[in-house]
């Protein structure tokens, strides 16, 4: 397993989408953050919001891992919003240069760039059987990566265990390392109704990932699902939703959830002292700065310092 993620906790971000959309007022068809990498205002939207979680990585004290804008960048949601093969590579090499740029730009003692891969389908509805064929699936945009220069891939918003192991094979086939989160619904099991246990278990028994980890739930959702086993100390990655509203509500809902700020601080830290390998921790859907800032338990304007670090 890759060493790199050891000696430092480490900062990421937030949720990027549902930030440009309700707090800076970007239409973001389909939900894609990446074709922003190409458009002069939006490549300047992205770096402002990725320096905020490098302010907050220097006064934590901690690494920071920028992970690029890229979860909808593959064939399948990219030909929605107009983007081939070509197309694609392109702009996922763009987000990793734009991320390499962030990362070697803040005066901190570690960064790193972290290539985001998303689902191939939606992230709230468990996915395929077929792990070669999401390997195949995914490799064009981990070879992006690669080519880029990036750290480390990582998948987030996994469904269910075959997605994660064909990008774990197309990871291994580049070269790079990479960290696999699951998500879960409001019981603690992921879509498919596995447990992250059996999730993790699966994936280890045929493409062992570097890390593991688990985004896109409320900590107490996550904390459902937590049973004392030793899985629990293999989880690196944390990037919680602000909401305690299940995926299907947030879905159908035309407002931000940016949730109750002190139960999500009190309910992370639960989280994390059950889970004592967390070193990665960010946010997701519903997240800002402000609510990263209170995770790390650090001030920033309009936040205010929360109990988890």
């Amino acid at each position: 397993m890759s060493g790199l993620l050891q000696g430092t906790a480490w900062v990421t971000d937030a949720g990027l989408e549902t930030d440009l959309i309700f707090h800076r007022g970007i239409d973001l068809p389909e939900f894609a953050a990446f074709p922003l990498v190409e458009e002069h205002e939006g490549a300047r939207l992205l770096r402002e919001y990725y320096l905020a979680f490098a302010a907050i990585a220097d006064r934590a004290d901690a690494g920071l891992l920028v992970e690029t804008p890229t979860w909808r960048a593959n064939p399948d949601w990219g030909a929605r919003v107009g983007y081939d093969a070509a197309g694609l590579d392109r702009v996922n090499r763009l987000a990793v240069r734009l991320a390499r740029g962030i990362a070697e730009g803040a005066d901190l003692r570690r960064a790193l760039v972290s290539g985001v891969v998303g689902p191939r389908g939606d992230g709230y509805v468990a996915a395929g059987s077929d792990a070669d064929e999401a390997a195949d699936y995914h490799l064009r945009q981990l070879r992006s990566f690669d080519a880029a220069g990036a750290d480390l891939v990582h998948a987030m918003t996994m469904t269910a265990p075959a997605e994660a192991i064909g990008i774990v094979r197309a990871a291994r086939s580049v070269g790079l390392p990479v960290a696999v989160s699951f998500t879960v619904e409001t019981d603690g099991r992921l879509p498919d109704g596995r447990t992250v246990a059996e999730a993790i278990d699966v994936v280890d028994e045929v493409a062992p990932a570097d890390w593991y980890g688990l985004n896109c739930a409320h900590p107490l959702h996550v904390l459902a699902g937590l049973d004392g086993g030793p899985w629990q100390e293999r989880l690196t990655f944390f990037r919680p939703n602000a909401s305690t509203l299940s995926h299907t509500e947030l879905d159908e809902a035309d407002d931000l959830d940016a949730g109750d700020l002190d139960l999500l601080t009190g309910a992370t830290a639960a989280v994390r002292d059950r889970m004592p390998a967390v070193r990665v921790v960010g946010g997701c859907c519903g997240t800002d700065a402000g609510h990263v800032a209170a995770l790390w338990g650090v001030a920033r304007s309009g936040a205010t310092a929360g109990t988890a670090g």
